[in-house]
């Protein structure tokens, strides 16, 4: 296949999946099979793309005019496919991982939440190869709307509830600050197209260029820059499956890998070096990363505690590419795949706690390791991994960072890298120190692991956690034309 064919399979293959679920509704067993099917026909897609070698970046595939002779467009660069990989791997065993949850929890319209998470990949596929602001703006919104569905699956009261504050968040932003930014970018630079060293240069003054780059990103809903942050905890009333969804292969990264692309190829570094554009971001992504770490050492509930884990790492990403070096650069494009994994991992085990217990809170999960040790050995892995501590592949990431912090005489922010460290490990380890030094009360009933549909999908990404750290050196030399 040429590699304009590669780009549309990628769109097509899970719209298709989508259309046979629905078509194949009353047949669970066959919308579980083209489920999985789509899953596994898009990661080989994504991943044939590979082949074509660097001579394919920055092809540009134009379909057809959307508005002002902006064309709906295509293309792969670097950072692009890095998120497509990451995103067609997880979603993957995410599929195997959903089909298990939601059959052993016995949940309903299983056709119509298949058919969602399928239309959200069509939506992350085409964010992640869109050529120009325009096109990439219109697969955010199909991100967005179909994934309310998946947030307000249960149907009841909470779940309702937290799906409009979903919904209400993500909406607002985009149309309120990040359509308006795209709109302002088109009237001074007459172009809306993705291209190295960006498109700003000498179109605004320094003020007007720093009060743009602060709505775009702030407009980007999905990155969970305080305080447009609400929608992440409000979303965790969605079954197990969704949460990974939103949490590391599509939603938030989506946002945060929309954050380094425009960082990079609509304004550019140099840009945001030369003007301190990025100055308000910077400071607003370091108060975020701190205190969402807080928030999370306050919060009971497993989900609750890890959805504030997520808002706190996306930061972390923002802060990166807001830095504007190439080493922090190199750390937030890093980090947008060393936390999927980790991140994955967490809400697995979360899922398999919930689907064997039913329990939620973590005061209750005293001596759960000795019940699910294999859940909890997992969950401890991607633990040390989000926090970035050897052998564990988070380690890469935040390194490049706080070595991005250094580079550019942010000595400030990187302590505030260190600081939130050490509140990652205060909300994350004492959960599996619980786990296996606490023996479980004499009272409590006696537990068994989780079913493997489930226990071999977190083992898998918790493997990835550890394999990954020896693997990244080899991916090095890649992450580096991304700046």
């Amino acid at each position: 296949m040429s590699l304009f064919t590669n780009i549309l399979a990628s769109l097509y293959v899970p719209l298709l999946g989508a259309v046979l679920i629905f078509l194949c509704r009353r047949f669970p067993r066959i919308i579980e099979i083209i489920f999985v099917a789509s899953a596994a026909v898009l990661l080989f897609i994504t991943f044939s793309i590979f082949k074509f070698g660097s001579a394919i970046y920055h092809q540009t595939f134009e379909l057809y005019p959307l508005i002002a002779d902006i064309p709906l467009a295509f293309h792969v660069e670097p950072l692009g496919l890095v998120y497509a990989a990451v995103a067609s791997s997880l979603w993957l065993v995410t599929t195997i991982y959903a089909i298990g949850y939601m059959n052993a929890n016995q949940e309903k319209k299983l056709a119509r939440f298949y058919m969602c998470f399928c239309i959200a990949m069509m939506g992350v596929m085409g964010i992640a190869f869109a050529a120009n602001l325009l096109t990439l703006f219109i697969f955010y919104e199909i991100l967005t709307i179909s994934t309310y569905p998946l947030v307000a699956h249960k149907e009841n009261t909470e779940a309702k509830n937290g799906a409009r504050t979903y919904l209400g968040l993500l909406l607002t932003t985009s149309i309120g600050f990040f359509l308006v930014s795209i709109l302002w970018t088109w009237q001074v630079s007459h172009s809306l197209d993705f291209t190295i060293g960006g498109i700003l240069a000498g179109k605004l003054s320094d003020g007007l260029m720093l009060v743009l780059f602060t709505l775009m990103i702030v407009g980007i809903g999905k990155a969970g820059l305080m305080p447009f942050h609400r929608w992440l905890p409000a979303a965790m009333v969605a079954p197990t499956p969704v949460s990974a969804l939103l949490h590391a292969v599509a939603v938030v990264k989506a946002g945060v890998f929309c954050v380094l692309k425009i960082t990079v190829y609509i304004f550019g570094i140099d840009l945001l070096q030369s003007t301190s554009a990025n100055v308000a971001i910077v400071y607003l992504a370091a108060l975020t990363m701190l205190l969402a770490s807080l928030v999370a050492l306050q919060q009971d509930n497993l989900k609750a505690r890890l959805a504030y884990s997520t808002i706190s790492q996306l930061a972390y990403i923002v802060l990166g590419a807001a830095l504007a070096t190439s080493a922090s650069m190199i750390g937030a494009s890093m980090h947008l795949a060393t936390h999927a994994v980790g991140k994955i991992t967490l809400f697995f085990c979360a899922g398999a706690i919930y689907t064997v217990t039913k329990k939620t809170s973590i005061k209750d999960m005293r001596g759960i390791g000795y019940q699910m040790p294999f859940t909890m050995f997992a969950y401890t892995i991607a633990a040390i991994s989000i926090i970035g501590l050897p052998p564990m592949v988070g380690s890469w990431s935040k390194w490049f960072l706080i070595d991005g912090a250094l580079s550019s005489g942010q000595i400030v922010l990187a302590v505030a890298f260190l600081i939130s460290t050490l509140l990652n490990i205060m909300y994350l380890m004492p959960i599996a120190i619980n786990a296996f030094i606490n023996r479980p009360a004499s009272t409590e009933p006696q537990y068994q692991e989780a079913p493997k549909s489930l226990l071999i999908p977190l083992s898998m990404t918790a493997l990835l956690c550890l394999l990954l750290f020896f693997l990244m050196p080899y991916f090095y030399e890649f992450f580096q034309r991304i700046p």
